[in-house]
This record gives structure tokens, sequence and C-alpha cells, in this order.
């Protein structure tokens, strides 16, 4: 069913009639609203029609009556919205916000339209934030002047329709920020500390706003108000001042002001200088101050030690109260003087100048006089100061005496490079002014003397040295001390460096490794320490150092290579340069405990055979130059040959003859020999031969033999055989041979026994019948028992040779006498003892020639 939109609380009735359906159709169908009718206080009279005004169904499709229809409805009042500006200003600037709220107070669910201008305003405009969702807030955040204007708004609900526009609200957007001007409000561009200043930031464009004050862009204050006093200025305020201003709770600044420089001094310290030549006076003598300020319009005070000075008729001041005149000095002025300076318009005044202090003596002084350095003797060439000085007042002319003789200086200080003619007795005075003069100063003698020589000494021996040898050379003032010494090599000054160093001093110049460079003729100089006083070079010493080391030359005497035990070999090693060398004797590079240039070996063996060298040295235990090693010298010590002694007499042609043949012979050597025999350590003359024969008539006592081989090359003679013993020799093998038949026979006969024995026992084997003891036994039984007889003890106790047995029991063998050896004859006749050996008891017994 249709309605009528209204507003308010009118009650409207309505009679619609229409001749035909398309007049009702075109009538209402345009005005027919999109939204559904209102449901509460509606009544509806519809007159009779040939049609209803709205068809509720497809199906009526009747053509309407004449009847007509009535509707009775409710009619609303449109409201009238409220605007209102909820930020504190109207007037805003860029970037600024401004906040609208629009609200209806009789009911809910509208819907807010917003107009600048009449102009809707959409949420496409991106500085213009408001939403149109039940929401009645608008915010506009300035960007342009664009943005002024009158602002409205609208409210829609949806069944109450539209209502009127609200109140309008004007807009204003400032074209650019604001910028205050700050304003000083002082009379004078300097301050002084304790004054004061007022500054004020001036705002001429809205309001609301909350100032800043900046010092040296350092925020100092922050302040409703718009001026900013400081009552009491320091040195600290001294800078540049500006201000800003902001408001809102996201707070908008302005721009800065311009900056205003505020400068706070302390006020100027006065200059106070003596105007007469001194502050310490005599009595009765003057003294003027003045005082300067440097600036117009300030006055000047005088203190003294602190207090006003108070009127005096010997003080008197000038040009203003800057020029303070002590014209008659007295103890009571006597302290320390100061001036102030006063601003009197502004209240200012200034520190107290630099003080100058005033003393008033009672006393002329006398001068002390001093020297330096304090020394009663010094060296010509020397500088000497004296010093006269009068410790009380200031202002004083000296003047200077010597010997009686007045000196032109006038200075305080005399300054004198020492000759022979300085030498004296020196004195000082003083004055002041015309009138005013000190008595003489006590006298000061100063004695000068010549500058001694040093002298140049060589710790070393010898001046020619070696390459890498060390050198020391010394430098000394006699009968002089705390001299430091300078050292020249041909009249240039020697430089410390890794070869030469220097000793405390520079007493001592030491080379470690001397070389070509450090030749030179060398000279010194001293110097006294802390003094300026230098001695004369002493005279030059020559120091030559070869091209290279020395070789050690080795010699031998004799120079045979091979050498035999025995021989005597001498060794000399020599250098031809120089002097002072100590020899070092190394057989395989071992180091001999020999010293001197020769080295003898009286008699060699063979430890002696190797190389030997040689070397020379010289110098002290930590710096020993060596020379080179000499050439290698080969010795090779061989055993002497030993000459052997034979006996030729065969064992044959012991029984036939009475005389022995002897024969020297040398082991090993195919080479010519001589031969001497020494018969009892005698030597045998005119007997040369390798042979030698020994008779009763030559050597009735039978001695004892020596043979020794001599040759003219080497060896040039062998070792000496061992004795040999030739008393009874002929009797001793005779009686050999025949102890040696007797046992021969003795092994035959046992032999043949038996076999014999066998044979006939073996007959007998075949009866029966206890076993028989075997009546010989075997030589493996003989061995295995120890009560065997031995069966040559009858041939040796026959009655011929016992006697002979008494006559030579050192050569007899019995079972209780060994054949003992006594000589080298019993390498010729050797006999084993008959006593059974250990291990073969009954064995045969050999004679070993």
């Amino acid at each position: 069913m249709g309605y009528i939109e209204v507003f308010g609380v009118m009650h409207l009735a309505a009679l619609c009639s229409a001749l035909a359906y398309e007049d009702v159709t075109s009538m209402l169908m345009d005005n027919v609203p999109t939204s559904a009718p209102p449901t509460e206080n509606q009544t509806i009279y519809v007159t009779s029609m040939s049609r209803n005004i709205f068809p509720t169904s497809e199906a009526s499709t009747e053509t309407p009556t004449s009847e007509a229809s009535t509707e009775t409805q409710t009619v609303y009042e449109p409201p009238v919205p409220s605007l209102q500006l909820q930020s504190p200003w109207w007037d805003v600037f860029p970037f600024e916000k401004a906040d609208f709220g629009c609200s209806v107070n009789s009911s809910s669910d509208w819907i807010f339209i917003w107009y600048r201008n009449g102009q809707r305003l959409y949420d496409v405009d991106q500085n213009v934030s408001s939403n149109l969702s039940n929401q009645a807030a608008l915010t506009i955040t300035a960007e342009s002047q664009a943005q002024s204007g009158k602002y409205s708004c609208k409210a829609h609900h949806e069944v109450k329709g539209e209502s009127i526009h609200s109140n309008l609200i004007e807009l204003k957007v400032y074209a650019n920020k604001p910028k205050p001007m700050l304003v000083l409000n002082s009379k004078w561009q300097k301050m002084f500390p304790g004054e004061s200043v007022t500054f004020q930031c001036v705002m001429n464009i809205s309001f609301g706003w909350h100032y800043l004050w900046y010092q040296n862009d350092k925020q100092i204050h922050g302040s409703l108000e718009n001026s900013f006093r400081i009552i009491s200025l320091t040195v600290s305020d001294s800078g540049r001042y500006y201000c800003k201003a902001k408001r809102g709770q996201n707070p908008f600044y302005t721009e800065q002001s311009e900056t205003s420089m505020l400068e706070v001094s302390e006020p100027p310290t006065p200059t106070m200088k003596l105007r007469t030549s001194w502050s310490d006076v005599f009595q009765m003598e003057s003294v003027e101050l003045i005082c300067d300020v440097g600036r117009p319009n300030w006055t000047i005070t005088w203190h003294r030690n602190g207090m006003a000075l108070q009127e005096d008729p010997a003080l008197v001041l000038s040009f203003g109260g800057s020029l303070l005149n002590i014209t008659s000095a007295s103890r009571a002025h006597g302290g320390r003087y100061a001036c102030k300076a006063h601003l009197e318009s502004r209240g200012v005044s200034s520190d107290f100048s630099k003080t100058t202090s005033v003393t008033v003596y009672e006393n002329i002084p006398k001068p002390s006089l001093s020297k330096d350095p304090v020394l009663t003797s010094m060296y010509v060439g020397e500088n000497v100061t004296f010093t006269c000085k009068v410790h009380v007042g200031s202002g004083w002319v000296y003047h200077w005496f010597k010997d009686e003789k007045k000196l032109v200086a006038t200075d305080k200080t005399l300054r004198i490079k020492l000759g022979p003619h300085d030498e004296g007795i020196y004195w000082c005075k003083a004055t002041r002014g015309q009138r005013t003069a000190t008595d003489i100063s006590e006298r000061v003698t100063q004695e000068v003397l010549e500058i001694p020589l040093p002298s140049l000494m060589r710790s070393s021996q010898w001046a020619d040295v070696f390459p890498t040898e060390s050198v020391t050379l010394s430098c000394t003032m006699v009968n002089s001390s705390g001299w430091t010494y300078t050292w020249h090599r041909d009249n240039r000054v020697i430089p410390s460096d890794d070869a030469v160093s220097f000793g405390p001093d520079g007493a001592t110049l030491s080379i470690r490794s001397a070389s070509t460079s450090h030749e030179g003729q060398y000279c010194c100089w001293g110097k006294l320490k802390d003094r300026a006083v230098s001695s004369n070079c002493t005279s030059g010493m020559t120091l030559r150092v070869y091209d290279n080391k020395p070789i050690a030359k080795l010699g031998q005497d004799p120079e045979d290579v091979v050498m035999h035990t025995g021989d005597s070999v001498s060794y000399s090693c020599h250098i031809n340069q120089s002097s002072g060398w100590e020899y070092v004797w190394y057989q395989n590079d071992i180091r001999l405990s020999v010293s001197g240039n020769n080295y003898t070996i009286r008699s060699v063996d063979k430890t002696n055979t190797g190389s030997y060298k040689c070397e020379a040295v010289r110098g002290r235990t930590t710096r020993i130059f060596k020379t080179e090693q000499s050439q290698a010298l080969r010795l090779q010590v061989e055993e002497r040959p030993s000459a052997n002694i034979m006996v030729l007499t065969g064992w044959s042609e012991v029984f036939s003859t009475d005389s022995l043949v002897l024969m020297c012979e040398v082991k090993g050597s195919e080479e010519m020999w001589t031969f001497k025999w020494f018969m009892e350590g005698q030597w045998i003359m005119n007997s040369t031969s390798d042979k030698y024969t020994v008779t009763p008539q030559n050597d009735p006592v039978q001695s004892q033999y020596i043979c020794q081989g001599i040759q003219s090359g080497r060896p040039s003679y062998s070792q000496r055989s061992d004795a040999l013993a030739t008393k009874n020799l002929l009797l001793k093998r005779r009686v050999l041979l025949s102890i040696s038949g007797c046992i021969l026979f003795g092994i035959v006969a046992v032999f043949f026994g038996c076999v014999v024995l066998r044979v006939t026992r073996r007959k007998a084997d075949h009866f029966e019948g206890p076993e028989e003891a075997e009546l010989f036994l075997t030589m493996a039984q003989l061995k295995d028992r120890d009560d065997a007889p031995c069966p040559l003890v009858d041939y040796i106790t026959d009655e011929k040779l016992n006697d002979l047995a008494k006559e030579e029991a050192d050569i007899i063998c019995s079972e209780e006498t060994p054949l003992s050896v006594t000589s080298q004859d019993d390498q010729v006749v050797t006999t084993e003892s008959c006593e059974k050996p250990p291990a073969q008891e009954g064995a045969l017994v050999s004679f070993q020639h």
C-alpha cells in the first residue's frame, strides 16, 4: 500500500479520485518513495474508486470503480542539526587541524552530510576526514586556503527523511605558518652581570598560543605569557635568543622568530701601571701609579690592602683620579695597591685591578756577588758569569771592579770568556738615582789554567791487526777527572756503529771486528762534563789493518808421512806477520794441550796417527783473534817390525856338535837388512850378518843373545828380538830327544801287547765261567781312570837321568814337577808337564818346537 512521507505531527486526510487508471498511475507512481511506509499511527481513508490506488496482487486487474479511498498518516516536522566547532580556534594554519561536530537531538540513526560553501564534501578529499556512516565528526587538515569557507551539515533518517541545513561556521585557513616577532626590551647592546632584561614574543594572528624560548638553539623556558624576563644576568646568559609558539594537543608549531643577540660581559677590569722606575723605595722617595679603564663615563677609586685610601697630604690624585702620586714615601705607605672602576648610571662596578706592591725600606743594603760556575780554578776558553745583586729595591745600576780597576760593564751580570789575563780578584757596587749608592760587595778570586792534553794509549801490544781482530785504544787525562772524550780518525769524528763502540765517557775505543776501513791515524780530545772546556787532539797513533787473515804455516821434521813406533817427529808453526802470537795445535781436529810454536813427539806410537794442524791466536779471552788454520799434515804411525832369533842347529846335530848357530830375521819385511847382535846387552862389534855362531870358545858361560835389524831406509831399525838363553841348550835338547824316544818305544810296546791279549782272549770265550777283568785297558778307559800309572815313569827315573835331573832340575819333568819355561829358548825347546791333564790322564805327552 502506498504512503505519503511527511514530517512533524500533523494529520493529513487526502481524497484521491481519478477518472481513469492511467491518471492514477502517472500521478502517484512518480512520487512513490523508495523506502517502506511507516507503520505507526497510520490511518488511511480511501474514497470509492473504480480501482485501488495500489494493487495488492497481480490478479487485481479490475477497472477502478467510482468509489473513493481515504488515507490518514502522521506528519513529522524536519529537525535542524546542530553544528559545533570542537577545536579551540576557527582560523588554522597549514597542517593544523579543525574538528567539527554535527548532532540531532530528537532521535538516533541519522546519517550526516557535510557541506562547504553549499557544496557537499566527499571522502575523496584527502584533507577531509569524515565517516559518513552514523558519525557526526569532521576533521579538516589545513593545506591550502581553498579549505577556507562556511561549513554546514544535514542529517538523513531512513524513516524521518532529511533535515534542513545546520547552522553555518566559517573556517579560515592561512596560507603560511605564522612567524612571531621577538622584542628585546633593553636600552644597551651590552649588558653586565646583575642587570635584568625582558624578551617579548609577539603573535598578531589567532590565539591560544603557548610560547617557547630558546638560547643557542636550546629551549630554556615555556609559558602562556608572551614575555620572558631574566632578573639577574650572568655571563652564561650571553647568546642567541629566539622564540616559537605552539597550540593544540598534537602541537602545531609556528616558525621561529628572528634571532636577537644578548651579550653579557664582565665589567672592564682597569689596568694599573707603575710610572716610576721602581715600586720598592727608600724613605723620602716618590712613587706614581696610574689606573686606566679604557672607556668613558667610568670613575676610579684607589685601595691599599683592600681598603679605600683615606685622605693624606702625601697622596695626590690627578687626571680625574686616575693618577696616584705618593710624593714622600714613609713606612705607612707600604702595601698592595689596586684600583676599581665604577659605572654609576647603571650601578655597575668592575673587579679590582692587579695589585702592585709598594715597599718602603729604611736602610740601603749591601750587594751580594756570586759566580757561576762556583769554581776557583777554571780553564782558558771557559765562560764565567759574575752576578751582583741588591736584594732590596730595584732600578739599580751596577759597577764592576777587577784588581782595583773599574770595568766598563754596568749590568748586574758580568760575563767573561776566560783568557790568561782574566785571572784576578773581582767585586761590585750598585747605585740608584743621583743620591743612592750601596757599599762594595765581597771579593771573589778567579784562577785561569791552561787546558791539559790527554794521553792516548793502545791496550794491545801490536799496532797492526787483521780483519775481524779487535782493537782497544784508551784516552786519559793525567791528574784530572770529569772528562769525556771524542775520537778522530784521519781528522774525522768516529761515529759509533756495529763494529766500533765506546766505553764510559768515551775513555776507550773498541773495534770489535777490524776491517780495512778502520785503518788510519787515531787521536782523541777531552771535554769536561757540564763545562765548555775542550782539549786539543792528542798526537796521532797509526793503526794498520791487513787485507786478509794470516794463514799459519806448518812444517814437519822429518817430512815422512809414515813413521814407526819409537820414531821422533817435530812440528813447527809460524806466522810471518805481526807479533804476540800464541799457537794452538790440533790432532784430528781435537785441540792438544800443547803450547809454543814447536811440537815434538819423541817416541811415536799408533795413537799419534792422524792429521795435524795449527793456528795462531792473540788477544784477551773475550776477544781472541784466530788466524786461518794451517794446512793439514798427515802422520801414519805403523808398528815397528820386530826381529826374531832362530836356532839353526837341528835336532839331529845335537849329539855331534858343541856349537849353536843362531839366525836373526825381521818378521814380515822383504827389505835388505843388516843386523846388530847383543850378548848380555853388549853390542858385539863387527857382526852384521844375519847369522851368529855360539861356541864354547867365544861364549864359555853360555850368555843371552839379542839381535836387531838395521837398514838405510825407513824404518831404519827394527825392534830388538826377545833374549835367547843358550846355557845348556844342547844338553836340554839331548835329554828331551831321549825322553821322546822312550815314550815312542813305550807306546809301540803297549800297542803290540794289547793286540796279543785280544787274540788270546778270544780263544777262551767259549769256556763257561765267570768273566775275568781285563788286564789291558783301552785309551778311552785309561782316560776315565784315576789310578792308571804313567807308563814312562820307569824311563824317566833311570839312574843316569836322575843325575842329570838333579843337575838340571828346572828342565826335568816328573809326575809332581812341571817343565818350567824361563826364557825365549823355551820357544825352541818346550815340553808339557807329565802331570795328567784334568780331562785326559794317561794321554801321551807331546813336545812342541
